[in-house]
């Protein structure tokens, strides 16, 4: 099965309200184009059913319908980001919604073209994103940054210091680094002592390079993550097993940086057009931002948006977007299969309308982890693992209600076709009971 690390988001594992409808997810072929009305007692404001806001959403994250794979950075910027703690996930999500992909165009793409980038950004994760929105994503994202840095202050780490060794990241950072290449540049550069700061990692104890300031120890590992969440650092090519860091502006082709301020915003409607309909509670979880912090960017885009009311509550889209959303619905069952962190199940802060409560912790686990799931018409119908023996893959699928001759079918087509991205020889799905 996929390799079990330990990792974290921030989200949170409580079981949050369930109020969208389960029944439905599995259903024959939807219309809804001619179901928007407005709410009672409320003229001005548009309702839209469950049904066409999933399809909304699937149409934006290109989940309905594959985007050619020439398309690819386009994709990862229309789906705000591929989370990708784990590189495979990161991969599997932009297979998910790119056609005829392999999983060597990601690495292409990231590594050859630098048209894509790994970053941390959102939600303090890293992300694959489009490498001509590094800045939107690095910039949008400083208040999450600052957070950090608050931390550091209160556990009386002196922020000058900090900023002192994170100037100098960005000087050193002229070509990609490994972290022994980096601490030793660093030492050098700024006298600074180097020691072994223990702690745990994921998974049980571990042993740190940290830099002793002002007779603290801080671990590179930390500095170097701030340096990547202020835009100093970002991810270059692997060498062997070791990661490499370079300076954004030295490894991305054409670079340009971005006002704060503008960043916030263009990342709000990107959220929206990627998201929508959705709150401001629902933005400020998604970028990590304090709800005040997240009010103060929704106020500056407010006159952009337009409300529409779903299953009685009030949501938000960006006004262009209302026609889309007017015309979206199912002509047949909509079937993918979503891996590990899937950013599609990332943007809310209520998850009621894509799992029931019943099956939410199998979807919503422990310790931040989202797992693989098969989503049907918006929802989550079913988890998945996946076994890897030569150039055979086994997929395994555990469905919560029996499915249809028909989305069981498109479940196999799927699978077929992640094989031929991972470039397997043989595909085999099997479905446990419904449990």
């Amino acid at each position: 099965m996929e390799p079990s690390l330990r990792l974290k988001v921030s989200e949170g594992t409580s079981r949050p309200p369930f109020a969208a409808p389960a029944e439905s997810i599995i259903a024959t072929p939807l219309q809804f184009r001619h179901g928007m009305k407005s709410a009672p007692g409320r003229a001005d404001i548009l309702e839209v059913t469950a049904e066409q806001v999933a399809a909304f959403r699937l149409s934006r994250h290109h989940l309905s319908k594959r985007a050619p794979a020439k398309e690819l950075a386009r994709v990862a910027g229309d789906m705000a980001g591929a989370q990708a703690q784990i590189m495979s996930a990161a991969q599997i999500s932009l297979w998910a919604r790119t056609r005829g992909l392999r999983a060597s165009d990601v690495e292409e793409a990231l590594w050859v073209d630098r048209t894509l980038v790994k970053m941390w950004c959102l939600r303090g994760t890293v992300h694959i994103v489009p490498s001509a929105d590094h800045a939107l994503f690095v910039r949008g994202c400083t208040r999450r940054a600052n957070r950090s840095l608050a931390w550091m202050a209160r556990a009386e780490i002196p922020p000058a210091a900090v900023e002192r060794v994170i100037d100098a990241i960005g000087r050193v950072l002229t070509h990609p680094l490994t972290k022994k290449e980096l601490a030793v540049r660093m030492s050098k550069s700024l006298g600074l002592k180097t020691s072994s700061k223990s702690g745990r990692g994921w998974g049980g104890a571990a042993n740190a390079t940290g830099f002793e300031i002002d007779g603290t120890v801080v671990s590179l590992g930390g500095i170097l993550f701030m340096a990547c969440m202020r835009g100093v650092a970002c991810s270059g090519p692997n060498r062997g097993s070791e990661a490499t860091f370079v300076r954004p502006d030295a490894w991305i082709p054409r670079w340009r940086d971005m006002p704060v301020e503008d960043a916030e915003d263009e990342l709000l409607r990107r959220y929206l057009r990627s998201f929508g309909p959705s709150t401001v509670s629902d933005f400020a979880v998604w970028t990590y931002m304090t709800a005040l912090d997240a009010r103060e960017v929704w106020a500056r885009v407010e006159n952009e948006l337009a409300p529409v009311r779903v299953n009685g509550r009030t949501t938000w889209v960006v006004r262009t977007d209302v026609p889309a959303l007017e015309r979206a619905s199912f002509d047949r069952p909509s079937v993918q299969l979503l891996p590990f962190f899937d950013s599609f199940l990332l943007g809310h802060k209520d998850k009621g309308h894509i799992v029931d409560a019943t099956h939410y912790k199998r979807v919503y686990r422990p310790q931040g982890w989202i797992s693989p799931i098969v989503l049907v018409n918006g929802r989550a119908a079913a988890v998945w693992a996946l076994e890897r023996k030569s150039r055979r893959l086994a997929m395994r699928v555990e469905p919560f209600r029996d499915f249809p001759a028909a989305v069981r079918s498109r479940v196999k087509e799927e699978a077929e076709d992640l094989g031929r991205f991972l470039d397997m020889s043989e595909v085999v799905t099997t479905f446990r009971r419904p449990r």
